[in-house]
């Protein structure tokens, strides 16, 4: 099996297990990861994570045009910030994720670091999480969003839409992921109390200790 016939079943096996646990449902959410030769295999529109072909992922080039397999997302302005903006990006994930979504509903959300500091191991694999404001959905606004960032960011949250993580590969965009939605579950259960955070030393130690890009 060649690499990128490889990397077509990782998608796909990847999306499926997001979809099966119930991270985003029905035909929502998008997928996307580098070629060996540069190009991008993205998730076609209208296709639900539980259902994807290996065989019709939307195939581009190193320059950007479609060349094979079925019309891409409509996020595709989004997945290109990432990939423009982030020389490391080797996957993006976009999610409508339950617990992010409600999270990013909540009036004293902190736009600048959307996660609360509950466990090491958002700050760990997601970094500081920007909050972006409501766009449309395939509005090209988003991507501009992003490149706004210029590439300082590995994560956002679009509010009351979901999140978009990009990773080294598609592993860790997933991973890192549900991470985040994992953390913004921890932060509704504990809305109300008077939760132990990690601490402003905690969360240095991390970030010097794992080398945390970490945007101040």
């Amino acid at each position: 099996m060649s690499e990128e016939a490889k990397l077509r079943e990782q998608i796909c096996l990847l999306a499926k297990s997001l979809f099966d646990r119930g991270l985003t449902g029905g035909s929502t959410g998008n997928i996307s990861a580098r070629t060996a030769d540069g190009g991008l295999l993205v998730s076609p529109t209208g296709t639900s994570f539980g259902r994807l072909d290996p065989g019709r992922l939307s195939r581009f080039d190193a320059n950007g045009n479609l060349i094979d397999g079925d019309p891409p997302t409509k996020e595709m302005p989004l997945h290109s910030a990432f990939y423009d903006t982030r020389s490391s990006a080797g996957a993006v994930v976009h999610l409508h994720s339950c617990h992010s979504v409600a999270w990013s509903l909540m009036p004293d959300v902190d736009e600048d670091n959307f996660l609360p500091p509950l466990t090491p191991y958002a700050i760990m694999k997601l970094g500081k999480v920007k909050l972006l404001p409501y766009f449309r959905p395939g509005d090209p606004a988003m991507g501009d969003a992003v490149r706004g960032l210029a590439g300082k960011r590995t994560a956002v949250m679009l509010a009351n839409h979901g999140p978009v993580v990009a990773g080294k590969d598609v592993e860790a965009a997933c991973n890192a992921i549900e991470e985040l939605e994992d953390t913004a579950r921890l932060a509704i259960l504990m809305r109300g109390y008077d939760a132990r955070q990690l601490s402003e030393e905690n969360i240095q130690e991390l970030i010097t200790h794992f080398d945390v890009e970490w945007e101040s």
